[in-house]
């Protein structure tokens, strides 16, 4: 289970509302002064995000509550797949097919670009679907502190 806090803004009948802020681990790793990714971390980091958060054991919370909120590893990866590998695999796809049907390279090359284009708005559809099963919805593990 992948784990986050956060600050529970308001509670509702059926779920709650809970505020997390981003952060990175780049500050614990010790190769962060030689590497982009931490640079890139630290432009982000800090960054408030607003969530609704399923309550599914009905724990008791009220506002600025510190929560811990949780999701499936399995549900990470399978929605990490769908936006990283669709784009790219629509990409190629249409540029192997442009290419296989002899059209001239600016044509592989926009061919490739709609591919893309293509596999981002399939993404968006497919989340959206996702984004109504409860699997793939964060849910309230526990309450830290009680304010």
């Amino acid at each position: 289970m992948i784990e986050e806090t956060g600050r529970v803004i308001s509670v509702n009948d059926d779920n709650l509302v809970v505020e997390t802020v981003k952060q990175s681990s780049c500050s614990t790793c010790s190769s962060q002064k030689n590497c982009g990714q931490s640079l890139l971390a630290k432009v982000g980091d800090g960054r408030k995000l607003k969530i609704s958060v399923d309550n599914p054991d009905n724990l008791p919370v009220k506002p600025d509550d510190q929560v811990v909120l949780g999701v499936e590893e399995s549900t990470f990866l399978s929605a990490s797949l769908l936006i990283y590998l669709l784009p790219l695999v629509a990409m190629f796809v249409l540029a192997v097919c442009a290419q296989m049907a002899a059209y001239s390279e600016p044509v592989v090359i926009f061919s490739a670009l709609a591919g893309l284009l293509v596999g981002f708005l399939a993404v968006r559809l497919i989340s959206r679907r996702f984004g109504r099963n409860c699997r793939f919805q964060p849910v309230l593990l526990r309450v830290v502190t009680h304010i």
